[in-house]
């Protein structure tokens, strides 16, 4: 049986950090809209990672919705650091990036929303950030979600 936190599929998220002019991003599922006026998302970043460090000295970030097929760069973002993994040249050198916004992002995503920081706070191993959302660009309906990664292996029930 699968635990009570794993019982929902979520969808899969991908949050793009920015500091001196490079992209690092991240994985995360521990996402939520939590205001309909403004729109405001809830994300929890994980302790002692690159996201957490960019996120400490800017106030922007873009919430990427990845699409199923891009199941594969789960590894990559979500399972190796980037304090010791330099991502923005594997998404560079493999042509994973575009601009949006005057800012790198996935290609292919589902959507994209760019968010303006209002607040944080230490929660467990994560901080959980408040974000409005400023703009948004939705391009498919079909998500990658917590189920896809699950029957892919990549992550266990």
């Amino acid at each position: 049986m699968k635990r009570p936190w794993n019982i929902i599929d979520c969808p899969v998220y991908s949050l793009a950090t920015y500091f001196e002019g490079k992209v690092n991003m991240n994985i995360c599922t521990y996402v939520s809209a939590v205001s309909m006026e403004p729109k405001i998302y809830a994300i929890a970043i994980y302790n002692d990672t690159k996201t957490l460090q960019n996120m400490f000295q800017t106030d922007t970030a873009i919430l990427q919705f990845l699409h199923p097929e891009q199941y594969k760069l789960v590894r990559n973002l979500g399972q190796r650091s980037g304090l010791q993994f330099d991502k923005y040249q594997y998404l560079k050198k493999n042509d994973l990036l575009e601009s949006w916004n005057g800012m790198d992002v996935l290609k292919n995503t589902s959507a994209r929303i760019l968010l303006e920081k209002i607040d944080f706070k230490q929660t467990g191993d994560h901080v959980l950030f408040t974000f409005k959302a400023e703009k948004y660009k939705s391009y498919h309906s079909e998500v990658l979600t917590s189920e896809i990664l699950r029957n892919k292996k990549i992550i266990r029930a």
